[in-house]
């Protein structure tokens, strides 16, 4: 096994947001009345589900069991869009079919004016080729193929020329760190080298979306918070369409410009961190965020006003609530205007809203997001 790479140097610090602006390429995925009936006659219980039918009855009074109940999500072109839950809430069933991995019971799929839905057998494959790439939890490389060659295999199933998969692969196996270990094969590397393998797989394929299913919960702490560094500091440059399955609320909220919570097969509570963190729509959503530290989970950009000027310091929309309101005390100020990484000004923050974030929401608490 060959010793567990060093932190690949990232832009300091981390954004967690999507690009300027946001790429031409880019393509929001739009997910509508999704249902998924798993067992032998799914559609001939959809409309006993549809008028609410329960999960418990459908399973032990007909034998069939439902993945997933009236679905609807807008994923963000060119954003980050978490999708989180605990296990058996339908979340790794819901990325996959994004790209018909799984075909659903009802429901309309869009990626951008594309209707995944009416896709014949060829350009649902095309789509799946150059339109998506995964990263899966289990890595999902060929054991047989080296670093490099694993890296540029979808650009090699796209009958792309030699030299130019070659240089693709070689630039974002540099790009994650890998640089050096090309000719290394899986069971060579740590856990965290092989998962760096899997994304830059995925990234060589230069995909408008990426599909990652729980890819870093494998890894242990430390390393996992490198590779979210690494992604998000990628996702600045790129601006991908990203879907994100996690069970891990701290990394929800680090990784996601929106984030969907889903409890057995249905859409509990959706928005932005801020909107769930800071007004969580029922108990079991604040059961989640309840062992939070708000202060070092929320960053400013979530809880800024944005466009309005105030006297005071200037800090990145990445810092946490934590380091802005050491910000303020050092200056002797009670707001900060808050710029991105390449000091362009997206707002303000004050102290009143920092202590305000801080404060655990009470249980029981109904609001609705804003």
């Amino acid at each position: 096994m060959v010793e567990q790479l060093s932190p690949v140097p990232v832009a300091t610090p981390t954004v967690t947001t999507t690009p300027d602006a946001t790429p031409s390429n880019a393509v929001g995925i739009s997910i509508k009345h999704l249902y998924k009936i798993f067992g032998p006659n799914p559609a001939q219980h959809l409309a006993a589900v549809q008028q609410g039918m329960s999960k418990q009855v459908l399973r032990d009074e007909h034998g069939h069991v439902l993945g997933l109940r009236d679905i609807n999500i807008d994923m963000p072109a060119g954003g980050i869009q978490v999708v989180m839950g605990l296990s058996g809430s339908g979340k790794s069933t819901l990325i996959r079919h994004i790209n018909r991995l799984i075909e659903p019971t009802a429901g309309e799929l869009w990626a951008g004016e594309q209707n995944v839905m009416v896709m014949s057998a060829g350009e649902l494959r095309r789509f799946r080729r150059e339109r998506t790439a995964m990263v899966f939890q289990n890595f999902a490389l060929f054991p047989h193929l080296t670093v490099q060659e694993n890296t540029e295999y979808g650009l090699q199933v796209q009958h792309v020329a030699h030299k130019k998969r070659r240089d693709a692969a070689a630039r974002w196996i540099e790009r994650v760190g890998l640089k050096g270990y090309e000719d290394n094969y899986p069971n060579q590397l740590s856990g965290g080298m092989q998962q760096r393998v899997g994304l830059a797989r995925a990234l060589t394929n230069d995909a408008p979306i990426l599909l990652m299913d729980e890819a870093f919960s494998a890894l242990d702490p430390m390393i996992r918070s490198d590779m979210q560094s690494v992604l998000l500091d990628i996702q600045q440059e790129l601006g991908k369409t990203i879907v994100f399955i996690t069970h891990d609320l701290e990394e929800a909220l680090r990784l996601g410009d929106r984030i969907a919570i889903l409890r057995d097969g249905e859409v509990i509570q959706q928005g932005t961190g801020q909107q769930i963190v800071l007004k969580p729509a029922d108990d079991y959503i604040s059961s989640f965020i309840k062992d939070v530290n708000r202060g070092r989970v929320i960053r400013c950009r979530t809880l800024m006003t944005p466009g309005v000027t105030v006297d005071g310091p200037s800090v990145d929309a990445s810092l946490v609530l934590e380091e802005v309101a050491r910000v303020l005390s050092a200056e002797g100020k009670d707001a900060a205007n808050v710029t991105n990484s390449r000091g362009k000004l997206l707002g303000s923050i004050t102290m009143n809203d920092l202590i305000a974030a801080m404060v655990p929401p009470k249980t029981g608490a109904t609001t609705e997001p804003d």
